[in-house]
């Protein structure tokens, strides 16, 4: 008979070091939110510069989460998974070395390079090591952890920033990072890969990051005549990517699970609307708390902690409750309970007080917790075992790419009502119309959410 005890305590050290990493890396994103101000004023940056120093790694996350996915079944999850949280250190010391915007900018592209690598196997991981009965509430733990690191950021970044500077908002997760990089190499055991090795699809990875950038890029330039050009290309490169894929022995991206599986079709669609509609809720929370409410980084990131400790409370009881009840149901309230929560968002104004706020980013942060942990437990039960990298990549470059959407949207909104201006008092009655504006696009998207959340399919009699 197998030991079930060592088992347990292999269990129980991985599921240690994925927490870890889920807690740092949020922690630094969300630090580094709350310093936008600071570093606009220390390095000068105008709206659309601003807009991609959040962008910039995001682009990079979904430029290569599915490059390494991919590499990770082929050469060892674990493997890929320590090598990002090295990078994460290094890269992180560099941004907070950074003395001018273009320097800061590429490393928050570096950074994105490495989080790519721990985004690509978290989930993997824990679905390689926990049977399906107990994987609900290891990944509802994953999730939660990631919500911990993005509620106690916005705090942990403001103090440091109002005490030492911008720069140590980069800094703050490197002791935690190291502390799961010794987890890793000494007490994890064994390595994860896929059961077939296959080969590295070197064009379908040059076509998709080709066209990432191209988006971001096209995006950022517009109303000008060059971004038609950027968009159009990037609009083109993904259809002969998808093409591409389909016909590929060995595809970086397995758009099959697309044609074969509605139920993973349906969520990773569903996943990829809600994150396009709520990850940049934090940026721009942060500006209209420092900018139209003149709070410190520190008030401002005691309060833009409510929506991620909204998620961070109720993940796990989501992630279990998906365990029992069919995740469609669970994951579809959520998507209306965030619409509802971005639709008052939408209405925020200057004079508005901050109950408004809070009530707004607790309900949004609820709904979300509703979602987030039943979509991936349906993701990953709708797909055979020797689909787990794969399913996991695919799912984790909906998330990136819907986070980078919703950047890229802000950035747009930025554009068009802004332009490239200095925020100052000037500017404060076209930052609030920006603001306003870029909620309420957000929440008309929870419709198609909502659609495919519902239309999915059943995983299991209720």
């Amino acid at each position: 008979m197998p030991d079930t005890s060592l088992e347990h305590t292999s269990q129980r050290m991985t599921l240690v070091m994925i927490l870890l990493n889920a807690f740092t890396t949020p922690l630094m994103l969300s630090a580094v939110n709350v310093a936008l101000p600071a570093i606009t004023a220390d390095l000068a940056l105008n709206a659309v510069l601003l807009s991609w120093v959040p962008m910039a790694y995001l682009m990079a996350s979904a430029m290569f989460v599915l490059i390494f996915s991919r590499i990770a079944d082929m050469v060892g999850r674990k493997r890929i998974f320590l090598l990002g949280t090295t990078s994460v250190i290094v890269t992180s010391l560099i941004a907070a070395l950074a003395d001018n915007s273009t320097m800061l900018i590429a490393a928050r592209f570096l950074q994105g390079v490495s989080a790519a690598m721990l985004y690509a196997t978290q989930v993997a991981i824990i679905s390689s090591v926990f049977p399906p009965a107990r994987r609900g509430l290891a990944i509802g733990l994953t999730v939660s952890t990631i919500y911990l690191g993005l509620t106690v950021g916005p705090l942990i970044g403001g103090y440091v920033v109002d005490t030492f500077g911008w720069r140590a908002s980069f800094m703050v997760h490197i002791p935690l990072a190291i502390i799961a990089l010794l987890i890793g190499l000494l007490f994890v055991k064994g390595e994860w890969s896929a059961n077939v090795r296959g080969s590295f699809d070197l064009l379908g990875a040059i076509i998709y990051a080709a066209a990432l950038l191209m988006l971001c890029v096209g995006v950022s330039k517009l109303p000008g005549g060059m971004s038609f050009i950027f968009i159009g290309g990037s609009i083109f490169s993904f259809i002969f990517f998808f093409l591409f894929e389909r016909a590929h022995k060995h595809p970086l991206f397995d758009v099959s699970l697309f044609f074969t599986n509605r139920v993973f079709t349906y969520s990773c669609l569903a996943a990829l609307i809600i994150y396009t509609a709520t990850f940049a809720n934090v940026v721009q929370v942060s500006l209209y708390l420092q900018y139209l409410k003149g709070l410190s980084a520190t008030t401002a990131g005691m309060i833009m902690m409510c929506q991620p400790l909204t998620m961070a409370l109720f993940s796990p009881l989501a992630g279990r409750w998906s365990d029992k009840i069919e995740p469609r149901h669970l994951a579809t309230l959520g998507m209306a309970i965030s619409g509802c929560g971005l639709a008052l968002l939408a209405n925020l104004r200057i004079e508005s007080g901050l109950g408004y706020l809070i009530f707004s980013l607790v309900t949004t942060g609820f709904g979300f917790s509703l979602f987030s942990s039943p979509n991936i437990n349906a993701i990953m039960d709708s797909v055979e075992k020797r689909y787990y990298g794969s399913a996991s990549g695919i799912m984790a470059t909906m998330r990136i790419i819907g986070q980078m959407s919703s950047m890229v949207l802000v950035t747009l909104i930025f554009t068009l009502v802004m332009g490239a201006v200095v925020i100052e008092p000037a500017h404060y009655a076209a930052l609030e119309q920006a603001i306003r504006s870029a909620f309420a696009i957000a929440a008309i998207l929870c419709v198609p959410g909502l659609y495919f959340s519902i239309t999915r399919g059943k995983l299991r009699a209720i």
